[in-house]
């Protein structure tokens, strides 16, 4: 019970702290309302399963150990944010009368909005090293497997829950509303967040 306190409230401070999930989910609810914003939640929820799986096969101390390939991910990670910045910033000059009038006329299937989430948490390598940090100092190594796939599970679907209500309060009209009377200004300033993240990624890791 102690160690699955210490990783809940570990999970809780990182995944409320601003970072590439939090803008994605942002920027697609906000573009696409609460069902883009719930199906992008939940591609992010799905890609800590990705995290937990090479943890718990190991593959984590190898990224970590081996340099270029951890700088592999990263440069990978930065260059998909930096691609969504560019599509962001490019929607921006392109945006129309809907956007202006407070209606976005984006419609985001189901399933690019889920791969977006997913490929944003899984090439995340900052998540990489918050997994990372939790099965080598707070997980022990006698831990039962069922034990580190509860653990696993958790973490999915506290994320899920966290950006699904994220998701639900970005997507009401009202909010959606205010936000896109910004029109282009608001897609630019997402785009310049995206490209920002991925210079961080670049230049601190």
């Amino acid at each position: 019970m102690e160690q699955f306190l210490t990783i809940a409230m570990a999970h809780l401070l990182a995944v409320a702290s601003p970072g590439p999930d939090f803008a994605v989910v942002f920027k697609q609810s906000v573009n696409g309302g609460t069902r883009a914003g719930l199906w992008t939640s939940a591609g992010v929820g799905s890609g800590i399963f990705l995290h937990v799986a090479y943890c718990v096969l190991g593959v984590a101390l190898l990224l970590a150990r081996v340099d270029w390939l951890f700088a592999l991910v990263k440069w990978i990670a930065a260059a998909y944010l930096a691609w969504l910045g560019a599509q962001a910033l490019r929607n921006a000059w392109q945006a129309g009368a809907a956007a202006e009038a407070g209606v976005s006329s984006a419609v985001l299937a189901p399933q690019r909005a889920f791969a977006t989430g997913f490929l944003t948490n899984g090439l995340n390598p900052k998540a990489t090293l918050f997994f990372l940090a939790l099965w080598t100092v707070v997980i022990s190594p006698e831990t039962p497997l069922q034990v580190q796939i509860f653990y696993g599970v958790y973490l999915a679907l506290a994320t899920f829950a966290w950006f699904a209500l994220l998701s639900r309060l970005l997507g009401r009209q009202a909010v959606r509303g205010f936000l896109l009377r910004a029109g282009r200004w608001f897609e630019a300033g997402m785009g310049a967040v995206l490209l920002l993240l991925a210079a961080q990624i670049v230049l601190i890791g």
